[in-house]
C-alpha cells in the first residue's frame, strides 16, 4: 500500500502535524509518521523528512515499510499549477503529491537518514563558527574578548562532531575508507577533509554515471546559469578539496578529486561484489 504524505508545521509553531491518505479520498491526521498504519512493504512518501522525525522515519524503515522523499519541493508548486490546484492545504498537498511520477522520489534508507540528523547539526555549527568569526574581526579587542569563548566553544564542538561523523561513516559506507585512504586523509590532521567526504558518500549516490553526479553539484562543463544543483553537497567537496590543497581551488580542482572518489567508489564495489557469490548478490 502507498501513504502519501504532507508534512507540515503546526500554526503554533509547537511541531509538525502530517495529513496523509492512501487513495486521495479518505484523510487522516497524525503528530508522528509512527502513528500512521505502516506495514511490511508499504510504501511512504513525504514532500520532506524533517530533522526531528528522523528516529520515527528509522521505525517505519524497521517494520519493514519503504520510504521515499520528493527530490525538488519547486515539482510541488509546478505539479499545482499543472492541475489548477489553487489550495495549499494538507490535503490539496496530498493530492498534489500523488500526481507526481515516482521517479521524482528518492528512497531513504537508515544510514542516510542517521548521517543526514548529524551533517545537518555540523553544517549548523559551521554557519555559527563563521558568524562569530566575522563578528571577532570586525570588533575591537577589548569587544573581542566577550566573543572568543563562544567563538571557541563553537570551533570545539564542530571538532567533536566532525569527530563522531567519521567514526559512524566507517560503519556506515562500506568504501569510505578505503576512499580516504586513496585521497590521503587517513591521518588526524585531514578530520574536516573526511568529514566532508562523509557528507559526499551520504548525499551522493556514486553508482551513477559521473556526468550526472558532476551535474548534481554544478560542475557543468560549459558556462550555465542553472542554479537547479545541491549547493550544499557542492560546498562539501569545496571544502572537501581544500583540505587537500591548502589552497581555493578552481571548478576544475574540484571536479578532479570528484572523479578520485567516483573511481574508487567503483572499483571498491566491483571488487567487494567480486568476492560475494552470485546468489548472495541479490
Amino acid at each position: 500500500m502507498k501513504f502519501y504524505c504532507d508534512v507540515h508545521r503546526k500554526e503554533d509553531d509547537s511541531g509538525y502535524r502530517i495529513t496523509y491518505s492512501t487513495d486521495g479520498e479518505d484523510f487522516r491526521y497524525v503528530d508522528s509518521p509512527t502513528e500512521m498504519p505502516v506495514g511490511p512493504g508499504d510504501r511512504v512518501y513525504v514532500d520532506t523528512i524533517p530533522i526531528i522525525h528522523t528516529d520515527a522515519f528509522i521505525e517505519l524503515l524497521g517494520k519493514g515499510a519503504e520510504v521515499y522523499y520528493l527530490r525538488r519541493l519547486t515539482l510541488m508548486e509546478a505539479t499545482r499549477q499543472r492541475l489548477g490546484i489553487k489550495s495549499k492545504s494538507g490535503r490539496a498537498d496530498v493530492r498534489t503529491l500523488m500526481a507526481i511520477e515516482d521517479k521524482w522520489f528518492k528512497e531513504v534508507d537508515e544510514n542516510f537518514l542517521f548521517m543526514r540528523r548529524m551533517i545537518s547539526a555540523f553544517r549548523t555549527l559551521l554557519d555559527t563558527e563563521a558568524r562569530l568569526n566575522n563578528q571577532y574581526d570586525a570588533v575591537s579587542e577589548a569587544e573581542g574578548q566577550h566573543l572568543k569563548r563562544p567563538k571557541d566553544s563553537a570551533e570545539a564542538e564542530k571538532i567533536q562532531l566532525a569527530e563522531k561523523i567519521v567514526e559512524e561513516a566507517g560503519k556506515r559506507f562500506a568504501t569510505y575508507n578505503k576512499i580516504a585512504e586513496e585521497l590521503g586523509i587517513s591521518d588526524d590532521n585531514h578530520l574536516m577533509g573526511r568529514e566532508a567526504l562523509a557528507e559526499l558518500l551520504t548525499y551522493i549516490d556514486f553508482t551513477k554515471s559521473f556526468v550526472k553526479i558532476r551535474d548534481y553539484l554544478g560542475l557543468y562543463r560549459k558556462r550555465s546559469r542553472n542554479e537547479k544543483y545541491s549547493h550544499t553537497t557542492r560546498q562539501a567537496l569545496n571544502r572537501l578539496t581544500i583540505s587537500l590543497m591548502n589552497s581555493e581551488p578552481r571548478a576544475l580542482d574540484e571536479e578532479e578529486v570528484l572523479m578520485r572518489i567516483w573511481l574508487t567508489f567503483r572499483r571498491e564495489t566491483q571488487e567487494r561484489l567480486a568476492g560475494i557469490p552470485v546468489q548472495q548478490q541479490g
